[in-house]
């Protein structure tokens, strides 16, 4: 039987970079695309690679699950569950937990998931054969 955990360096290192990159936008960058799409484009990659470094778990599986977690994050977004658990005073909260829904970040979501898909199935198979 195959075992659940394993420990996958390269998405250890991609998941540390890819969370430089985001501190990186959240701190320097105040435009109206890097900031608002950039940041959770590459946010759902990063949570990817992080379940990844640790789980022997499939591409789609890893990848659905990551996509339904950010819709779920979402979705407590629009029912503003940063004030209701009483952290509307935390900034920390609100960076982690997001404190507005946009229709847009679920299209973002999405593509950076497809995007996910695209690159573990073509560096993947580059890397097989």
């Amino acid at each position: 039987m195959k075992s659940i955990f394993c420990f996958k360096p390269i998405y250890l290192l991609l998941t540390i970079i890819l969370f430089a990159i985001e501190v990186f936008i959240a701190k320097y960058a105040h435009d109206k695309i890097i900031r608002p799409y950039g940041g959770d484009y590459l946010v759902v990659i990063l949570i990817y690679c992080f379940v990844r470094s640790f789980f022997n778990t499939s591409i789609l599986h890893t990848a659905t699950g990551v996509l339904l977690f950010s819709f779920l994050v979402e979705a407590l977004q629009y029912f503003d569950i940063v004030d209701i658990i009483g952290a509307g005073h935390s900034k920390l909260a609100g960076i982690i937990i997001g404190t507005s829904f946009a229709w847009t970040d679920i299209v973002v979501y999405i593509l950076g998931i497809f995007t996910v898909i695209v690159l573990e199935y073509v560096v993947g198979s580059k890397a097989r054969v």
